[in-house]
């Protein structure tokens, strides 16, 4: 029976993934930074490993293979396809039996809905039946005053007046309370979603908290998570795991995912990365992205499982499907990374974020007709970013003003808010290929792309792939990105050319290096099932995470970043270790920032090694300063024990694999001290002048540290030399003559005779008033020993 077991086991596995893909939540447009949006049906999401089908730029995997693969890919997928048949084979042994019983069992135990009291008790209810001239097919409250629902036994109500109730009271009364959270739900979400006031908001999380009181599930979906990150309500986070534990008892994929991230996060509860990986899975499995994004992530890394690299590939392929096919022609919004260790460590270096005086001088430059500004504000709220928010209403404008002045980069831009549509520019073919052709007669790479898209698909103009590719090339040698991915589009499916995977890969590199999502997509499918280059599970799961890091979540990254600013560091640092479990790198270093200020959250003595934790996956990700923090904490013992070897190997991975002068100065100090390693002088100022080298920067602390090392090595240096032996060898009279000394005391005098007439001169010049004192000047303390300078 042993079999047996574990096949069924198998089919429940099966079925409940299934289940969960098909029960997956639908709401995408509600506040997507808070939680992640549920799987599309699995017409929408197609996950294969041969052919492929380009839409919009995008490659979907379908099943066809096609003709000019290359015979290792026929390979893989024969492979592959003998995998699945005995699979398929196995999950077929003796269940077919099974499964129509259990459908016959199913049809027999369909529910009879019965009249309950009224003139009809126990009597079934009768569909359709016939009501105040109008048919039911269903139970209805018309024609009673409380709305409770009831229906007729028989067909004809007046002529029989058979009836009775659908429910008891107590449902009725449950079904009525819920009726009345939804409407509350839906004034607090339409509040919530079409005002911009902060009061606005938080009246908004009023009315979800008191249908989140009532039990609506996505009420309270919402309200946990206000209450875990502080946003609009006061961050609780025992009253949010409280939340989540009821969604998670009701089965809610976000429920589940959100109270994995806190046993794996140690918030509200003891950590577990057990149950932590347990609620993940089971989020997963109900379609949550997040849930599936963080499990990409650990088995790529191999946190609390096995490292995976085909594991990590299902998570982030399915995922990034979903990101990529949400992506329209305009990039999606642009994710702001700021690390907030790099800002502490150089005030001056641009983050990204435009002042609020800069905007508004752009602003007033634009007003008064300046047209680069126009485009450049334009932009900027189509796309929102750098302290800007996404508005189209503002860029349609700025675009419109600068279009009028003539600007083809505004005309073009136009074009592609027309070929869209959004609320604020409803879709008009008609009038995107106008903006198009005007651009593009004027040579911007912008129009040429968007007149090739309106040739390629057939908008406003007949299907021409020769004129696509005429205009895609054209606006691809200017270096536009959407040109280069749509010409490696063409190449790839061999629309309008001829099919050359060679060209197609060199297009989608072109894109990607300029950061267009869909050329890192593209790569990543290519690379997952080795078309036109070797496959390589590494490669495309590197890719595929990044196409899953520009998700509608990553807006998450500039709220925490606010939060912080504000100095709400407790909130900022939820909001980041969240995006952390998600494998954002720059989240990582973030929290373990926050961390290592001391976060009145995490207590005291849990503060250094989290830190520790979060700043190790940083480094594994190739942060440099991660790297050296590492060597930092192991090297004063913060969060771990004092281990300068451990510090010396992370120091020495920052100096060879990112040049980090800072860790080349740090190896320095070691080799000076003979910390961790031997002592060698030689190789301190070796370092010391590879520091000096790497960052003008560190030309200052290094002259320094070389002066003291030269002081070191000279006392090093006589201390081991004998002085009176030396002396014993010298012969004064055959190295100066016989009469050396004469000539000794002559010019001891004429420099002391010099000294003594310098000094009256300068007494009878500046006579000293009375009662001044020379100041004492303060001894400096002296360097601490065993300490490498910050």
């Amino acid at each position: 029976m042993g079999w047996r077991v574990r096949l069924a086991l198998l089919l429940c596995v099966a079925l409940l993934w299934a289940a969960g893909l098909a029960a997956a939540d639908e709401e995408g447009n509600q506040d997507e930074s808070l939680e992640s949006e549920a799987l599309p049906a699995e017409d929408q999401v197609k996950d294969r490993s041969t052919g492929t089908q380009v839409v919009a730029g995008q490659i979907f995997l379908e099943s066809g293979k096609s003709d000019s693969q290359p015979e290792d890919e026929e390979n893989f997928q024969s492979q592959e396809e003998e995998k699945e048949n005995s699979l398929e084979e196995l999950n077929s042994l003796d269940m077919s039996d099974l499964l129509n019983k259990d459908l016959e069992d199913t049809e027999m135990q369909s529910p009879v809905l019965t009249a309950i009291g009224g003139t009809a008790d126990g009597e079934p209810c009768h569909f359709p039946f016939l009501f105040m001239e109008k048919e039911y097919a269903e139970c209805t409250a018309d024609g009673r005053e409380d709305g409770r629902l009831w229906c007729a036994t028989t067909y004809d109500y007046k002529k029989d007046q058979k009836w009775g109730f659908c429910e008891t009271e107590e449902q009725s009364n449950k079904r009525r309370q819920m009726q009345e959270a939804e409407d509350i739900y839906q004034t607090g979400m339409k509040i919530l979603n079409e005002s911009t006031k902060k009061a606005q908001k938080k009246e908004a999380y009023q009315y979800l908290l008191k249908a989140a009181d009532m039990n609506h599930t996505k009420a309270m979906e919402k309200v946990s998570y206000a209450l875990l990150f502080g946003d609009y309500l006061k961050q609780n986070i025992q009253s949010s795991k409280e939340l989540f534990e009821k969604l998670t008892e009701e089965g809610s994929p976000k429920g589940q995912m959100a109270l994995g991230f806190l046993y794996a996060s140690g918030l509200g509860v003891n950590s577990s990365q057990a149950k932590a990986l347990v609620y993940y899975t089971f989020g997963a499995l109900g379609g949550n992205l997040i849930a599936h994004m963080i499990l990409g992530y650990r088995y790529w890394a191999g946190i609390g499982v096995l490292q995976s690299c085909e594991s990590a590939l299902t998570h982030y392929r399915l995922v990034a499907n979903h990101v990529a096919s949400d992506i329209s022609l305009t990039g999606g919004t642009v994710v702001q990374r700021i690390r907030l260790a790099d800002e502490v460590e150089n005030p001056g270096m641009a983050s990204g974020m435009l002042e609020e005086d800069l905007i508004q001088y752009y602003q007033f430059v634009a007003e008064k007709g300046d047209v680069q500004a126009q485009v450049g504000l334009g932009q900027l709220h189509l796309h929102g970013g750098r302290g800007v928010e996404q508005n189209h209403q503002r860029a349609f404008e700025y675009f419109n003003q600068a279009a009028n002045a003539g600007n083809s980069h505004a005309m073009a831009f136009l074009g592609k808010m027309y070929s869209e549509g959004s609320d604020v520019v409803p879709q008009n073919n008609e009038t995107a290929l106008q903006y198009f052709k005007k651009a593009a007669d004027m040579g911007n790479p912008v129009g040429q792309s968007g007149l090739g898209m309106a040739y390629l698909y057939g908008r406003g103009v007949p299907v021409n792939y020769e004129l696509a590719l005429k205009y895609f090339q054209k606006a691809a040698e200017q270096g536009w990105v959407d040109g280069q991915l749509q010409l490696g589009s063409m190449y790839y499916n061999g629309i309008g050319v001829k099919r050359d995977y060679k060209q197609a890969l060199k297009y989608f590199n072109l894109a990607s290096q300029g950061g267009h999502i869909l050329a890192f997509y593209n790569l990543a499918q290519m690379h997952a099932t080795g078309t036109g280059v070797m496959r390589s599970c590494h490669t495309a799961v590197e890719l595929f995470k990044n196409v899953c890091e520009r998700g509608r979540w990553s807006e998450r990254l500039m709220t925490a970043y606010n939060s912080y600013k504000d100095g709400d560091s407790n909130s900022a640092v939820v909001q980041y270790l969240l995006l952390a479990e998600q494998g954002y790198e720059v989240a990582q270093s973030n929290a373990a920032f926050i961390l290592d200020q001391k976060a009145s959250i995490v207590g005291e003595n849990e503060t250094y090694p989290r830190a520790l934790l979060h700043w190790n996956r940083a480094a594994s990700q190739g942060y440099t300063v991660a790297r050296i923090k590492l060597g930092d904490y192991h090297f004063y013992g913060f969060g771990t024990d004092v281990d300068y070897e451990t510090a010396f190997i992370h120091y020495r991975l920052a100096s060879e694999q990112q040049h980090s002068a800072q860790a080349m100065f740090n190896l320095g100090y070691m080799h000076e001290k003979g910390l961790g390693i031997k002592q060698d002088i030689h190789l301190a100022k070796r370092f010391y002048d590879m520091a000096a080298e790497a960052s003008p920067d560190a030309q200052v602390p290094v002259f320094l540290a070389l002066c003291k090392l030269g002081v070191i090595y000279a006392v090093q240096y006589i201390r081991e030399m004998n002085l009176r032996e030396v002396f014993s060898h010298i012969d004064m009279d055959q190295l100066l003559g016989p009469e050396w000394d004469l000539y000794l005391m002559t010019i001891i005098t004429l420099l002391l005779g010099t000294i003594i007439a310098y000094r009256q001169r300068q007494h009878q010049a500046i006579p000293r008033p009375a009662g001044l004192r020379p100041a004492v000047p303060q001894q400096e303390p002296p360097p601490p020993e065993h300490q490498p300078p910050q």
